[in-house]
């Protein structure tokens, strides 16, 4: 019978089975068995419990429904890691499967070309993971542990037990660039998508506490910018990151922190934790990492907005009815309002009762801190009692509105079956002047909206650097100061900086201003309790309004405080204008279907021309001006001109150096990275170059001029020295005419004259300058620049269809003698946008033109522009900003562009008399007696050097000493910096040991007597120390500052101790306005 037979074999494979598997110790088997006794039992526990307690069965229901809800949420946030994993495992695969799916449900670089894949980059991730993951645990285990142990007693016995990354790398699934904004910052968008299986246990062992995370997901869109750009290693100065917008999170807790899962702490927790993310790395707060020295963190952290969009929510049509009656039998109405969100800006509008057609016009203001990429969202719900319910959203791109300056629209709410909202959005641009400040006031006065907010007519950026000299607090103990700015209503509090007198804060704050002249910024300075006062100051921003740039960056003295206390703020404030010329004639019809495209995760990233819903309406009028950056036009001119050297070392030596011979030296100038380089002089060990260089640069912090000497061979050239100069220097200084030493060789030195050229709209001056330049001559035959031009091309309109019919790929050349600049080709239009800047050096702007080329894909012309400079100079201000016809296309064909020209000024140029005054203007011949300096390579005679050259004769000098010498009425002190020295004579084989020591006399006993750090074997340092004196003005005009250039050395030492000093009266300085310059140092005399 086969059941017979069928056990026999069962037993057999049991008996197989069981001497394949291993045998298990008895008492493992009694430990298992226990565990799930005692299972069962904690089970039963609460069943009995409550009972033994007379608890009613509800509680225990009331857990189970609890641990239920928890389980359930566990296993939902493990099914989504594990999906996450796996998509991220087989993106290509998932992405190209024969499924059905919307476009948001593909990654960024399918929908979007312009989004590139970064492979490379994650390969490059995931092999250095491992060591990624060593690094966090390092991190961890000995630096952050220690420091919680230490902040609290309850926590002495914490530990990280586990720290594993896993082996899932964080992936960038796609990285978009943006270089067309601004030419000094590259943009970089990258979408990061994370789920792995990190594992990260913690454990406080002194209350039996254990908890840990496995298993986290995080998606967002992170901004990445490069700025500033400059023109040395590491190139970049500093990188900011931040999200755009929150991103995406979810994390799968264990130990303790499971009870974050249960159902309504899982949301709270996620929510506390991306507020934590958000305060750090969600616009506007940024994470900024300097690389390069000198740089403002502060104002890279939170830098001026892009601009203000003023919002006009005014109405909505044919809204979801979603109050029903008879269960959805007999169609009711809602009860709409609006939520409007621009990054963490969120507003609510009133709502309107039982309209399914509600009228709002309502106004509101919000700031852009980033555009590309920040956008408008528009929720409308219906009001209930209970939950309210959804009528749709609208997302709109706000580089959109920033192009177009006015966008007044109907747009289709996403989601639900029907329904539009009606909202003009106006950009308003920052303007640095308050020119044009009482227009915008009397405009907003005629604006009427239901909010209670009136529309600003200026924002004020608050940078709150840092304080000195806080009072203590009772106690003598350290204060933990903090500061509230007050404007009006309107309050905002720094983090606090626990335990100290000189607080350092960083923070940025933004308000909205109605009316700068009329409104004052409060500042209190409190301990961390609030109640404690530690100072206080009021600034009138009509102060703001009589600056340049409308810019107050100083330290001001606190009111109620310490005689010493003060606190340093920048201050800029803004005015808001809206370009009027961009605004619609009248909005566009309500639209009847859906024709808004979709960019990136749904945004609205283009405007039909008929609006959203495609419905025709009028054009907007072509704006007559353009509007370009406020940076732009901002660049100045270094003009170079390399003189001579001497003392070079020989390097052409014969019979393997016992005969000495001479060099054949050239120079290498390095600046913002552009190289020159001078002619070879052939056996000069003190050559004459008498060459002029000339460039355009942008004032960026930590740019270098460098000055590299070799000596010209036939196989490899030979070193002969280098230096570098810092352009802030330079720029301060405006005019240099000096020696430099040679660095890293035994001896040799140049001569160099330098000249930040001032920038004028003098039209007469030009006529000086090009008198002055027609009577110099240089050996390299270059002519020296008496202009620069900045050209800003905006716009083309009504340009030609290519041969084909279609619409072309424009690109503009601008051309100004062999000068070509290209902007970058636009997408097909009829009417291309470019907003580009570009900058050229102007010999004589009487007789040079400007061409304007236009082409598709810089193939077939589409027309063309010829600007003649002389017709800028017949223009107010050198300014042209006007429609250009082109010649070679249609009649309507258009270009918008402005050209500025600045007359580049220069000290060496004698001014002449103004027209009119007639006085010694001719001698008794009859001949002009202005006399127009010329360079003469006379002075360069070997007899007649000297160590330093300078403009004028001031005789032998021992060097120079740079100094800044003020008084500040704010803090009633009078203040001396001592900045650097240069030029200084040697006084040992090995240069000097320079220090600054002075003494403010009549000083009987020596309290003024101060003195700067000592620089080793250094001709040329840099102290960057300021002094302090609490005197009044009057006796600091009443002082005298003897100071002296000193060489440290040792008691027993032969060496020469004082280098040069420097006598002068305080009298004979406008002490409120200060000066900074370099002063002789006169050398000892027997």
């Amino acid at each position: 019978m086969p059941p017979a037979d069928a056990e026999p074999s069962m037993g057999k494979e049991k008996g197989a089975a069981d001497s394949a598997s291993p045998a298990h110790p008895p008492g493992e088997r009694a430990v298992s068995v226990l565990w799930s006794f005692g299972k069962c039992l904690g089970a039963l526990l609460p069943v009995y419990l409550a009972g033994y307690f007379g608890f009613s069965i509800s509680i225990v229901l009331f857990g189970l429904m609890i641990y239920m809800g928890w389980k359930h949420s566990r296993l939902d946030k493990v099914m989504r890691l594990k999906s996450a994993m796996y998509l991220l495992e087989n993106e290509m695969e998932f992405t190209t499967a024969k499924v059905f799916r919307t476009k948001r449900d593909l990654p960024p670089w399918v929908n979007f070309p312009d989004v590139e894949k970064v492979e490379w980059l994650n390969k490059i991730l995931q092999q250095a993971w491992p060591f990624v993951g060593q690094y966090l645990e390092k991190l961890l285990v000995e630096t952050i542990a220690p420091a919680i142990r230490a902040s609290s007693i309850h926590l002495q016995t914490l530990s990280f037990t586990k720290v594993n990354l896993g082996d899932k790398a964080m992936k960038v699934v796609g990285v978009k660039a943006h270089t067309e904004h601004d030419k000094r910052q590259v943009l970089l968008d990258l979408y990061v998508s994370y789920a792995g299986d990190v594992e990260i246990n913690v454990e406080i062992k002194k209350y039996f506490c254990k908890a840990g995370v496995k298993g986290i997901q995080l998606h967002g869109k992170l901004r990445v910018i490069l700025e500033p750009l400059i023109g040395d290693v590491p190139l970049v100065g500093a990188i900011t990151m931040f999200f755009i917008r929150r991103p995406k999170l979810d994390i799968n807790w264990t130990g303790l922190t499971n009870l974050l899962d249960i159902p309504g702490l899982n949301a709270m927790s996620d929510t506390m934790i991306m507020d934590a993310i958000a305060s750090y790395l969600v616009l506007p707060n940024r994470l900024t990492v300097p690389l390069v020295a000198d740089l403002h963190v502060a104002q890279l952290r939170s830098p001026l907005p892009r601009g203000v969009v003023r919002i006009h929510l005014l109405e909505a049509e044919d809204l979801t009815a979603k109050d029903t009656v008879i269960k959805g039998l007999i169609d009711g109405k809602s009860d709409p309002y609006a939520v409007l969100r621009v990054g963490t800006q969120t507003f609510t509008s009133h709502h309107v009762d039982s309209n399914l057609n509600p009228q709002w016009r309502e106004m509101y203001e919000v700031i852009v801190h980033e555009v590309p990429g920040q956008e408008l969202e528009v929720e409308v719900f219906d009001k209930d009692p209970d939950q309210d319910d959804f009528l749709g959203r609208v997302k709109v791109d706000l580089d959109i509105v920033k192009k177009a300056r006015v966008v007044d629209d109907w747009f289709n709410l996403k989601d639900v079956p029907s329904g539009s909202v009606h909202l003009r959005l106006e950009w308003l641009s920052l303007l640095p002047s308050a020119a044009r400040l009482s227009e915008v006031i009397q405009r907003n006065q005629n604006l009427t909206s239901k909010t209670a907010d009136p529309p600003s007519a200026a924002i004020l950026a608050v940078y709150l650097d840092q304080a000195q000299e806080l009072p203590m607090k009772k106690g003598n103990k350290d204060p933990s100061p903090m500061v509230q700015l007050s404007i009006q209503d309107a309050t905002k509090e720094s983090r606090t900086c626990y335990g100290t007198t000189n607080p350092v804060w960083e923070d940025a704050f933004t308000f909205f201003i109605q009316d700068p002249r009329k409104q004052d910024i409060d500042i209190q300075v409190k301990d961390d309790d609030r109640a404690l006062a530690l100072g206080s100051l009021t600034i009138p921003l009509s102060r703001i309004l009589a600056t340049p740039e409308l810019t107050l960056d100083q330290w001001f003295q606190l009111e109620n405080s310490g005689l010493a206390s003060r606190i340093y703020i920048k201050i800029v404030l803004r005015v808001l204008w809206l370009n009027e010329e961009a605004t619609p004639t009248t909005p566009s019809p309500r639209p009847s279907g859906s024709g808004s495209v979709l960019g990136p995760e749904g945004v609205t990233s283009e405007l039909s021309p008929g609006g959203v819903g495609g419905a025709a309406k009028p054009q907007p009028t072509r704006p007559q001006h353009t509007t370009p950056d406020p940076e732009f036009a901002t660049e100045g001119v270094l003009r170079i001109h390399l003189v001579e050297a001497q003392n070079l070392i020989a390097k052409d030596n014969f019979m393997g150096g016992m005969v000495k011979g001479k060099s054949d030296p050239y120079v290498k100038i390095r600046v913002a990275g552009i190289t020159f380089r001078s002619h070879t002089i052939k056996e000069n060990l003190n050559p004459i170059w008498n060459e002029l260089y000339e460039i355009i640069l942008t004032q960026l912090p930590g740019q270098e001029v460098q000055f590299e000497l070799f000596d010209k061979d036939i196989d490899q050239d030979d070193f002969l020295g280098r230096f570098k100069l810092n352009l802030r220097d330079i720029i301060s200084a405006q005019f240099i005419d000096t020696w430099y030493t040679l660095n890293d060789v035994k001896s040799g030195r140049v001569h160099l004259v330098m000249e930040w050229l001032s920038r004028v709209s003098d039209l007469p001056r030009l006529e000086q300058i090009l008198q002055y330049h027609s009577q110099q001559s240089y050996q390299n035959k270059v002519v020296p620049s008496s202009a620069v031009l900045f050209v800003y091309v905006e716009r083309a309109h009504g340009l030609p269809l290519k041969k084909n019919g279609k619409e072309p790929k424009v690109g503009a050349e601008i051309i100004l003698k062999s000068t070509i600049y290209r902007t970058k080709i636009c997408e097909r239009s009829t009417s291309p946008r470019w907003d580009e800047a570009f900058h050229f050096l102007v010999r004589d702007p009487k007789d040079e033109m400007l061409t304007v080329k236009l082409s598709h894909s810089w193939g077939q012309a589409l027309g063309s522009v010829v600007l003649p400079l002389r017709e800028v100079l017949g223009e107010p201000g050198l300014l042209l900003d006007r429609w250009l016809g082109l010649e070679g296309a249609l009649p309507e064909s258009q270009i918008l562009l402005r050209a500025t020209l600045k007359i580049l000024d220069t000290q060496l140029a004698v001014c002449r008399k103004a027209p009119g005054d007639t006085s010694d203007d001719v001698n008794a011949e009859g001949s002009s007696n202005i006399i127009i300096p010329r360079w003469d390579p006379a002075h360069l005679d070997l007899r007649h050097r000297t160590g330093l050259s300078i403009s004028g004769d001031h005789g032998s000098t021992a060097g120079q000493v740079k100094l800044s010498i003020g008084y500040s009425t704010e803090e009633s002190r009078l203040f001396i910096v001592v900045y650097s020295c240069r030029a200084l004579a040697a006084c040992s084989k090995d240069g000097a040991d320079p220090y600054v020591t002075f003494v403010l006399l009549p000083d009987k006993k020596g309290t003024t007597k101060r003195k700067t750090a000592t620089k080793k074997r250094d001709l040329n340092p840099e102290f960057n120390e300021r002094f302090d004196f609490d005197f009044s003005l009057e006796e600091s005009t009443q002082r005298r500052l003897d100071l002296s250039v000193k060489h440290n050395v040792s008691f027993m030492s032969r060496e020469k101790e004082l280098i040069g000093k420097l006598q002068l009266d305080l009298d004979q300085i406008d002490l409120k306005t200060g000066v900074t310059q370099w002063y002789d140092l006169v050398p000892e005399t027997n």
